[in-house]
């Protein structure tokens, strides 16, 4: 029987939204479709059979609100479009949660923490891929090293992404790359931190990154020592070169129209075929001030098709009271093994 407490997705037409849609209407969720786009909104809702409301982040969120327990964002660049709708979350009493894995966002996202707690509201950011995954490895990685004062995570299998994610990487021209030391966050020039980690089938090289976990697995583990990297893909590596040489100009006017130009002759995402046996591996390293450590891998499904399995565990978690208030991670909230719960997922120590 489907589940019919009312539940938002908010920027149902982008590429990952779209997989939402289909992926909790499969569940036996009833979604209320939302966005700013009423002709797309129409289309897909009349696909599914959902309802649907339209919505601009600065006008009209109130309303889109009614009825609704909680909301599910999937419009980023989560940057520009978090805060405004976790504002109206907290005006209406409604849990918020989001596939944000950008590390500003999820910073502005805990400052609200108190006010959340006094409304009652669980504020939850990275409920996809990023960053659900790493946040439980992190976590269960920590437990068994107590007083753990440094963390080590690595990300593999992205070598393909969805236009919005190229939007969202693109706003980081010009920006530097961010870490965690001494619980305070650092700013690093582009490509000029790397380490060799091992996903599985030897050392690769890998860059360091702004990922949502420099936020997320410091609250998660109260480690204070943090960094984030990427396996070296050629992709990546040219992205993060070319930040690091021409971002000055990326992030003038004329090189922004360049980006979003580049970003429009993209395909919206992967195609079921091109994501169809593809894997997400995380690897992480905890060590303690006598330098303890432990390694730990983790193996998931392709990262958008396992970003729609964890963001819509989550929203029935939710949905079915298991919240707290305040602003919150995945782990926890859900423990280190939530991961674990979902078919083709595989951790290890080594």
């Amino acid at each position: 029987m489907p589940i019919t407490h009312p539940f938002l997705l908010y920027g149902a037409t982008g590429y990952t939204g779209r997989l939402l849609a289909r992926a909790a209407n499969e569940r036996g969720l009833r979604p209320i479709l939302c966005g700013r786009d009423e002709s797309r909104l129409a289309a897909l809702a009349s696909e599914l059979g959902l309802e649907y409301r339209v919505a601009r982040l600065d006008a009209g969120l109130d309303e889109a609100l009614r009825g609704v327990q909680a909301v599910l964002h999937a419009a980023g660049p989560f940057s520009s479009t978090c805060r405004p709708m976790v504002d109206a979350c907290l005006r209406a009493g409604v849990h918020y949660l989001d596939l944000s894995g950008e590390v500003a966002a999820i910073e502005g996202v805990f400052q609200r923490g108190a006010e959340a707690r006094r409304r009652g509201v669980m504020l939850m950011p990275g409920a996809g891929f990023d960053v659900v995954p790493s946040d439980c490895l992190a976590l269960h990685l920590s437990r068994q090293v107590r007083g753990a004062r440094r963390l080590v995570l690595g990300i593999s299998g992205l070598e393909m992404i969805s236009r919005g994610s190229f939007r969202t990487l693109a706003e980081g021209a010009g920006q530097s790359i961010l870490i965690r030391r001494g619980g305070r966050i650092l700013e690093l020039v582009p490509g000029s931190l790397q380490r060799e980690l091992d996903f599985g089938s030897g050392p690769r090289t890998s860059l360091a990154m702004s990922w949502g976990d420099v936020s997320t697995a410091y609250y998660s583990t109260g480690i204070p020592d943090i960094e984030v990297y990427c396996d070296a893909i050629p992709t990546l590596w040219m992205m993060v070169m070319a930040n690091r040489w021409f971002g000055g100009l990326l992030a003038s006017d004329v090189g922004r129209l360049g980006l979003e130009l580049q970003a429009r002759a993209l395909p919206a995402g992967p195609t079921p075929e091109q994501r169809a046996g593809r894997q997400g591996v995380i690897v992480a390293e905890v060590e303690d001030a006598a330098g303890r450590r432990l390694r730990g891998r983790l193996r998931t499904p392709e990262a958008y098709t396992f970003s729609c399995t964890t963001a819509l565990a989550l929203v029935e978690r939710v949905l079915a009271g298991d919240v707290e208030a305040g602003a919150q991670t995945p782990a926890r909230v859900y423990g280190p093994d939530f991961v674990l719960s979902f078919a083709g997922v595989l951790r290890e120590e080594f």
